[in-house]
């Protein structure tokens, strides 16, 4: 596959009470192993529940193999590009999709792991007072990870096109709005309704309709 074209094989839909382990299955059809890992996106619109089944498949695969070093998760928000209101404001929608997420970085991690085995970085510091200025804050302590057989970034964006040459699998976890927007509540609280909805779901309409479409994705996880 590359960058400018939709998958070469068709998009095949999981529809499953336990989409983990269908997942898995479809995985493990491809036969990841450590000298030939699979690099996996797992992508979706907010509060579809992404983290959430990156743990699920961690466990599963770790299960599975009988150890811990299975599968390797990257979250892709601890690459947030920051940013102040003013500047996000003063955007378009195509610039909030292309620049919320700083994939440049997300490139040189998977680029590591696939030549030298392990990867660091400083991940955006979502704790820190500054975190919505457009000074960028990151943690003082940097997160590492190792080569895998299974490798996945999960996490909205993690799929755009100038991750597909680094990415084997792609994977769109598709969830029905209102789902979403109460595991958001629930995640988040109430008061995230101003901001999300009147800046990052437009940004999700335009990356998830013009960029990466569904057909896209080499799998869509759909409602069971």
């Amino acid at each position: 596959m590359t960058a400018d074209d939709p998958a070469t094989t068709p998009t095949a839909t999981i529809r499953s009470s336990n989409p983990a382990e269908a997942l898995m299955e479809r995985l493990h059809a491809w036969g990841p192993t450590i000298d030939a890992p699979l690099f996996v996106g797992l992508d979706g619109r907010g509060g579809s529940g992404k983290s959430t089944l990156a743990a699920a498949i961690s466990n599963a695969a770790c299960s599975t193999a009988g150890n811990s070093d299975a599968l390797t998760v990257i979250k892709g928000d601890q690459f947030y590009a920051g940013g102040s209101n003013e500047t996000w404001d003063g955007r378009t929608v195509a610039e909030w999709a292309n620049s919320v997420i700083d994939w440049r970085r997300q490139r040189l991690v998977l680029e590591q792991l696939r030549e030298e085995g392990t990867a660091t970085w400083h991940p955006f510091d979502w704790d820190s007072n500054d975190w919505d200025s457009d000074i960028v804050p990151f943690t003082s302590e940097p997160v590492a990870a190792r080569l895998a057989p299974i490798v996945v970034l999960e996490g909205a964006y993690s799929c755009r096109p100038e991750l597909h040459d680094l990415l084997d699998v792609r994977v769109l976890l598709d969830v029905p709005q209102e789902i979403r927007r109460r595991q958001l509540i629930e995640r988040e609280g109430d008061g995230y309704r101003i901001n999300w909805e009147a800046r990052w779901d437009a940004a999700e309409d335009h990356y998830f309709v013009t960029v990466m479409r569904p057909d896209r994705f080499d799998f869509v996880i759909g409602p069971a």
